[in-house]
């Protein structure tokens, strides 16, 4: 799922970014390592001008999970 906020609705009906963190991506699987990389393939098909996104979500809990605390 794809969640907003700090965002704005246009008169036109364009979403548009009104400042700090606009989107939150989760998803889910059968392990941390599998809903980080369902998330992360969601997050790469979502573009606009100069966005970018946090690659170190979740790291912790696959390092637990893979056994490398």
């Amino acid at each position: 799922k794809v969640f907003h906020a700090g965002t704005a609705l246009r008169e036109d009906g364009r979403v548009v970014t009104a400042g700090g963190r606009v989107l939150c991506v989760t998803a889910l699987g059968d392990s941390v390592t599998e809903a980080a990389r369902r998330a992360y393939a969601r997050v790469s098909q979502i573009h606009w001008p100069d966005a970018y996104y946090r690659r170190d979500i979740g790291h912790r809990a696959i390092a637990r999970e893979a056994g490398h605390d």
